[in-house]
Parts: C-alpha cells; structure tokens; sequence
C-alpha cells in the first residue's frame, strides 16, 4: 500500500498508492483500521501508519480504485480533535512585538543585517490600493495626496510581503536601489528612499536578540513564508488568486488557494518488499519519525514565465478580485521550482485540476 496520503480535517480524504509500477501484478488485498491502512499481495505487504492524534472511520471506505500508472485509490472518512488554537500561523506581525530586541539575519547564509533593534511601534500597512479609496472616504481633497507612509526610527512597517524599516542613516549619496547580503550576495530588498529599507520576509530572518539562529533549508523557508502570506490574506480579506510577481513587476506565477486547513500525514511506511516511497522527500520537509504531520496549504498554480499563460494572466493582472504579492524575482524562480518537484511527486492522477496544477505547501 502506498506510504503518503492526504488528510483533510472534517472531509472524506484521499489516500492513495504512489505508482502501480511499485504494486504487485497479483491480486491485492487492502486492510483498514482506525490507526492505518495495510496492503498485501503475494509474500510482500506494505502499511501506513498515523499519528495518534488521526483516527480513520473503516466503515466509510468506499471508492476503492486503480487508475492507470496513479496506483490504488479510496476514499474514507477520519476524525482528529480540533486545533488548540484557529491561528494555525504565527504570523510575522504577531512574532514582533514592541519594546523588544531583535536581530536580523540573511536567511540564506546568517549574516547578521540588523543587530539589536527595538521597536515602539510595530504597525501593519493598509494595502497597496487604500489611497484610491480615500475620496470615498474623505468629503474634502485627499489630505494624504502629497504624503507617503514611511517608518521613524523607531517604527517597524509591515507589508503582504515585506517589512519596512528607518535605516536611521540619511545619506545624500546616491544608493543602490537593491539590498544584497554582503556575505552572500543574496539579494534581500530595495531601497525606498534614502533611510527607508524595504526587506522581503523570504530573505531575512528575524529571531529576539537573546535567543539563538539556527539554520532552516531554504526551500522549507521559502514554501513556509508564502503559504503563511496566503493564509492570513485569505482569512482577512476573503482573497483566493494571487499573482505572485518578481521585483521587475511581471508575474511569474498564478496561485489559486483551495484549502488552508489542511492536515497532511506522510509515514514512511513499513514494507517486507523493502520498497518505501516518500511524497516530497527532505529537501521539502523536516524529519521527524516514521509519521510526519505538517498544517499545509493546497494550491492550483500555473506558471507565467517566458510569456506562458500569458492570456489567463493578463485577465487575473485586470481582475479586482485578485491579490498581487511580490517576492525577488529569483525567489519567484525558486517558489516554482519547488511547485513543480511537489506535483512531480503527486501521483499522475492527482497533478492537475482544470487545467491547473496541484501542489501542497506546508507552513
């Protein structure tokens, strides 16, 4: 049987086989208990397992399938108790907190770019289009037509994307409109005037000044900021499609998110065939034992680079409903590639969606 599944909280979820070339010509014989599925064909048997916390209903197995080159698939119902909290997500604006000291580090390689800040006002922006809704507001002339809000000193600004922060350091000099990692050279924000920085949050890693930075696979970042930035746009502003777009303003990507509640379950199964199969493997993922639960998002996406799609996106670039989200343009590149190895490793079956592709991002 396969060793990766998808759980849905509260729904009938998927489990399915990974390939039918790793399943055995001969007739097979599926076993489900509260605690796991078993598979056994001729001498060799595979399971998976769940975690405590799941339970599966056996008596709501139906469906029961192979599909060609998508191996065996059924459907069931499963129940786990209810989150602890309903923020599934620590956001960046509840992970700062005034009167605090941080530092700041290159995610990439940690260095160390702000050393020992403390803030008086931690604030979230309004989004990019609330100065068109002032003359809805105002009943005389935009009194904000000639102004801009940028941080003090003291302030610490918080974008869909990015934070802003007061350099304290007015230079007349001419500045480079791009931040890089000095160590590195990893590109880390832009310049919006001559003491305001603006930092993207998949570069920069922020950690109180008396605690310790320890390293995170950048791909494991990477998928955790972006899923992040989903989830809490769609929860505060109903907001589904996104383009996400690189710092030279085209879009690269456009991301339709399906479920931010979702639960997934991967164990590494048990086999006396000796053949195990893992969905995302741990450039994706960290290791924790034979069963690994992550909170993750469930996205369609389609890629734009190189002028594909380029009529669909277009249509979203025009379309009021939908939310721009901006990253360098190299992580942008590095987001796609990371969907791209997730829907490799789905089953064939499940890889596309109205002419979409499936991808599952944990956080």
């Amino acid at each position: 049987i396969g060793s990766s599944g998808l759980l849905l909280p509260e729904v009938k979820p998927l489990l399915c086989v990974p390939s039918e070339a790793d399943l055995p010509s001969s007739p097979v014989d599926v076993s489900v208990t509260a605690d796991g599925l078993e598979a056994r064909s001729g001498g060799s048997c595979e399971a998976a397992a769940l975690p405590a916390e799941v339970r599966l209903a056996p008596s709501s197995c139906r469906g029961l399938h192979r599909l060609p080159g998508g191996g065996l698939h059924l459907r069931m119902r499963l129940r786990r108790p209810p989150p602890i909290s309903a923020d599934l997500v620590l956001s960046l604006r509840e992970s700062l907190k005034p009167q605090n000291n941080y530092v700041f580090y290159c995610q990439s390689c940690g260095d160390i770019i702000v050393k020992d800040r403390r803030f008086l006002r931690v604030l979230p922006l309004p989004s990019e289009n609330w100065s068109a809704l002032v003359e809805e507001w105002c009943c005389h002339p935009d009194p904000f037509a000639r102004s801009t809000l940028l941080p003090r000193h003291d302030d610490c600004f918080l974008g869909d994307t990015f934070f802003l922060l007061n350099s304290g350091i007015e230079s007349h000099l001419p500045k480079s409109p791009i931040v890089i990692c000095k160590r590195c050279k990893t590109m880390l924000g832009e310049t919006v005037s001559s003491d305001i920085i603006k930092y993207y949050v998949t570069e920069v890693i922020i950690r109180p000044s008396e605690g310790s930075f320890s390293p995170t696979p950048r791909s494991q970042f990477v998928q955790s900021m972006v899923a992040q930035c989903l989830v809490e746009l769609s929860s505060a502003k109903s907001t589904f499609r996104f383009t996400i777009k690189g710092d030279d303003g085209k879009i690269c990507i456009l991301i339709w998110l399906l479920n931010s509640d979702t639960l997934l379950v991967e164990s590494l199964g048990s086999s006396s065939s000796h053949s195990v199969f893992t969905q995302f493997g741990d450039i994706f993922m960290p290791t924790s034992g034979p069963v690994r639960t992550w909170n993750a998002v469930k996205v369609l996406y389609q890629p734009c680079i190189k002028s594909r799609n380029k009529d669909l996106a277009d249509a979203w670039e025009n379309d009021i409903g939908v939310h721009p989200l901006k990253f360098p343009s190299e992580t942008c590149l590095e987001l796609l590639l990371i969907l791209a190895l997730s829907t490799t490793s789905l089953p064939p079956s499940l890889r596309c969606m109205n002419s979409f592709q499936v991808r599952y991002s944990c956080y």
